[in-house]
């Protein structure tokens, strides 16, 4: 359910009902900003809103602050790869020339066809770094997978399997390097402990760049919207 906070500009806000609220609280995501009221169960909707009235000005500072969103249309920008490449219409088949990501079709279809080319110029490129380290490794994984995760970068489980967000091919290619270093690592050492992050270092050396490179701007790789 979503209310529009009236003004100039309107502001969406999601509202959440939570049985373990107890109280309401208003949230921006650093991700998205998108914008979340959460109310106790027993909450009337009109104290809500009120809550969230009372509250405008702290929310409008917070946006007015936030990174603007990077919505796909032809002569725009978006990152890929740590650079920027410019999106542009073409009568030929998709391809990348340089700084320029030649699209064909109607700007109707624009998103989904990009979101197509990430997804898949991101498995490309993780599947080669993971086949590399796992060589690397002396160990095997069990299939790869990719999602649009916000909590983390990457996974792997105890059986194997690994796990990545897509967007990680918006970022330069240190930084994928370094998240399949760090998830192919756990095959060897589920843990964080002295021992992984030494295997770490051996397959990735250097990985403090491209982690704090993570830990700055990984935020921003999710400015992309593509729904």
């Amino acid at each position: 359910m979503d209310h529009i906070l009236p003004g100039d500009p309107p502001v969406a806000v999601s509202l959440r009902r939570s049985a373990r609220a107890r109280r309401l609280s208003l949230r921006i995501s650093g991700t998205d900003g998108r914008v979340t009221l959460t109310l106790p169960l027993r909450a009337r909707l009109g104290d809500g809103l009120a809550f969230l009235r009372e509250r405008e000005g702290w929310l409008r500072g917070h946006l007015s602050r936030a990174p603007v969103a990077i919505v796909p249309a032809f002569g725009r920008a978006i990152p890929f790869e740590g650079r920027e490449v410019l999106l542009c219409r073409t009568e030929g088949g998709l391809r990348l020339e340089g700084d320029r990501l030649l699209m064909p079709g109607r700007a109707d279809g624009l998103s989904g066809r990009l979101a197509g080319f990430l997804r898949a110029a991101a498995r490309d490129r993780l599947a080669a770094a993971c086949d590399r380290h796992a060589a690397a490794l002396g160990r095997r994984y069990r299939k790869l997978t990719l999602r649009d995760t916000r909590s983390r970068w990457g996974s792997c489980t105890s059986d194997g399997d690994l796990m990545f967000s897509w967007r990680l091919v918006l970022a330069p290619p240190p930084v994928l390097d370094y998240v399949v270093a760090h998830e192919v690592g756990h095959l060897a050492e589920m843990n964080h402990s002295p021992a992984f992050w030494a295997v770490v270092e051996r397959l990735c050396p250097g990985h403090e760049g491209p982690r704090d490179w993570l830990r700055a701007e990984g935020a921003g790789l999710h400015r992309l919207r593509l729904n």
